[in-house]
């Protein structure tokens, strides 16, 4: 199951969306707030501009040294607040340690945080409201079972990770489909036996290999959320191995080219929508 195909389907979907906002005189527009010059988060900028471009919006970006301050960088935040012609933010985190990341998260208007990072979008996935929006990386893991067919209702879905950037959200937003979702971690004891009884598994723990040939059935769908950096293997690969299960289970996310493919389209998503409610 790869995500550029999704992530096409997605965009394109997106375009008339954004030319209708356009006869409103309506641009959604996205500011990226970067601190320093991490590579990871260059690389997602980059992926980010495309992504943008593709569907037409707008970008501004507000790019601070890593030893900026923490007022500096409030002020910022205060700024896309306060500007009416901004519709969504992406703040890149992890932010410096010099600096005070829940205090700088908690400034960022909730109609604005289009990657969750806010309390408020937090409230709205749990409490199934419309408030702010689920991480982008969850809803890329829901898009990419729609496009592919994967029966949501009544599937039994296994986590594996509990992290508040994927584990927890995600379980949230597939029970809201009606999936009866199983949360494990790497402490789980017997996590094979908890993966194989599964339709569906999601694999979001940031652990090379967590999910092995042991964890894998016929007839299952298994999403690699994970990224990590195989120092042996000189590559990129997820928490799935790849190699073991891909032969056994029904499909398969690959990584690269899987669900990280389609996030920035949800991104792109998520500022149109920010857009629509704000024209109402």
């Amino acid at each position: 199951m790869k995500g550029a195909p999704v992530a096409k389907a997605l965009t394109e979907r997106l375009i008339p969306q954004v030319e209708a906002l356009a006869e409103k005189g309506v641009r959604p527009t996205l500011a990226i707030v970067r601190v320093g010059e991490r590579e990871d988060d260059l690389s997602y900028e980059r992926g980010a501009t495309k992504r943008a471009e593709k569907v037409g919006l707008g970008l501004r970006k507000f790019v601070l040294p890593a030893d900026c301050s923490q007022e500096w960088l409030a002020d910022v935040i205060r700024e896309v607040n306060e500007d009416t012609s901004i519709h969504g933010c992406l703040l890149f985190r992890p932010l410096p340690k010099s600096l005070d990341e829940a205090a700088i998260c908690a400034l960022l208007d909730s109609a604005k945080d289009v990657d969750c990072i806010t309390a408020g979008s937090l409230y709205g996935v749990f409490a199934g409201r419309q408030l702010g929006f689920p991480p982008c990386t969850a809803e890329a893991v829901v898009e990419l079972l729609d496009y592919y067919q994967v029966p949501l209702d009544g599937a039994r879905v296994t986590v594996v990770g509990r992290s508040l950037v994927i584990g927890k959200p995600v379980s949230m937003m597939l029970q809201a489909r009606n999936a009866t979702v199983t949360m494990c971690h790497t402490h789980t004891r017997d996590l094979a036996a908890a993966c194989k009884d599964a339709d569906i598994v999601v694999a979001a723990a940031g652990h090379i290999g967590t999910v092995g040939a042991a964890c894998a059935a016929p007839q299952q769908v298994v999403v690699d959320v994970g990224i990590n950096w195989d120092e042996k293997a000189g590559k990129l690969v997820g928490d799935v191995d790849y190699d073991a299960v891909e032969p056994i289970v029904r499909a398969i996310t690959p990584v690269p080219g899987g669900v990280g493919s389609v996030t920035t389209a949800v991104l792109a998503k998520h500022v149109v929508e920010a857009a629509q409610r704000m024209v109402g």
